[in-house]
């Protein structure tokens, strides 16, 4: 089965982005060229670390890259201070250098994590990305963006940092749990939606298929995906412009993960999704979009096995002025305005820093009275 190879281009970091199946046992000889000695340091989860650190360990192994791992907690609750520090101070008493080399061998949970630790650790050292998620391999490992979350807002404390390389290794979704997969499709259904209309008419022919296991479909899904955040980012990487497109479905995605406390209630492509939904229904209710557009999204979504509803998430919600002010803690915030990634129809999304809240208030409002 063919090998992918993606290049980010950025100047003076620019990195490759490798996409198939059984990577993990040939890391050891794509990572030894980034090495100034044979050592790495992996910081994983429980859940990844049972299933698939022996296999990435042997790889290394292989190459003659000796190998130290701490498995952190699975789950949003790791992304934060306390465990920060537990893996910042772990890399120190493993004493890695300046020169070495950080594996984020994870979701997006760890990769975020483990970036932020790697930005910070003596003033920066270099870090691989292994995403094991399907979110992960399309959205979060991609693109240099790293942190954890605030108890106020996700993602506000973190810094932008690049791996020098990711490994997308297309077999271990296999071992993930099908609402964790569903979940990360959230992110990729969210490309197709905002900048290409070809590719979400391919994700409703083959998106089942790929579900299911389909391995051609989910390398081209996952190229596909990463091929669009790699253009995004090379054009704008601390997101000053276009880049802020990527965030569809995040606004109110974010807010309702707050409002859910992070927690299994709600998994962060879920969000995603039920925020697509939401954004298509907003543009709608503007006048940007036809009818049928926010119709089509959450029939696709359905067709998924989706979250696309509010009343799809199990549990009390704040009102619509709660859900707001959630809202008015994200990061992408200028002036007091909160930004929405809005659509004139699928593939043509854009950014809007002037939307009326009360038609915004409306659309919450209709949403949690069908609850």
């Amino acid at each position: 089965m063919t090998i992918e190879t993606l290049n980010v281009d950025l100047p003076g970091r620019t990195y490759d982005i490798v996409i198939g199946p059984g990577l993990l046992a040939s890391a050891g000889e794509r990572i030894k060229p980034f090495l100034k000695r044979p050592k790495v340091a992996i910081l994983t989860d429980e859940n990844v670390a049972a299933l698939h650190l022996e296999t990435l360990q042997n790889g290394l192994a292989a190459a003659g890259i000796e190998s130290a791992a701490l498995a952190l907690t699975p789950g949003e609750k790791t992304k934060g201070w306390p465990g920060l520090e537990q893996a910042v101070e772990w890399l120190i008493e493993q004493r890695v250098e300046r020169d070495d080399i950080v594996i984020a061998f994870g979701g997006g949970v760890i990769g975020d994590l483990a970036g932020f630790a790697a930005a910070i650790l003596r003033r920066g050292v270099d870090f691989i990305q292994i995403p094991t998620s399907l979110l992960a391999q399309v959205d979060s490992s991609v693109g240099g963006k790293t942190g954890i979350n605030s108890t106020q807002g996700k993602n506000l404390i973190g810094a932008f940092h690049q791996p020098k390389l990711v490994l997308a290794d297309t077999s271990v979704l296999d071992t993930l749990d099908p609402r964790e997969f569903i979940s990360g499709y959230g992110e990729v259904v969210k490309y197709g939606l905002l900048g290409d209309a070809t590719f979400f008419e391919w994700l409703e022919q083959n998106g089942p298929s790929m579900a299911s296991g389909d391995m051609e479909n989910r390398i081209r899904a996952v190229r596909r995906s990463c091929e669009m955040k790699a253009e995004i980012v090379a054009r704008d990487e601390k997101e000053r412009g276009d880049r802020a497109l990527l965030n569809l479905g995040h606004t109110f995605g974010h807010a309702l993960e707050a409002a859910t406390g992070y927690s299994e209630r709600l998994l962060h492509g879920e969000g995603v999704a039920i925020g697509c939904a939401l954004a298509f229904e907003l543009s709608q209710r503007l006048g940007l979009c036809a009818q049928e557009a926010p119709s089509r999204v959450r029939e696709h979504l359905a067709a998924m096995g989706m979250k696309k509803d509010l009343s799809d998430i199990a549990g009390d919600l704040p009102d619509a002025d709660g859900l707001i002010a959630l809202m008015g803690q994200d990061k992408k915030v200028v002036d007091g305005k909160i930004a929405f990634i809005l659509a004139r129809g699928i593939g043509e999304a854009f950014v809007s820093r002037d939307v009326d809240m009360d038609v915004v208030r409306d659309v919450l409002a209709d949403a949690l009275a069908a609850r």
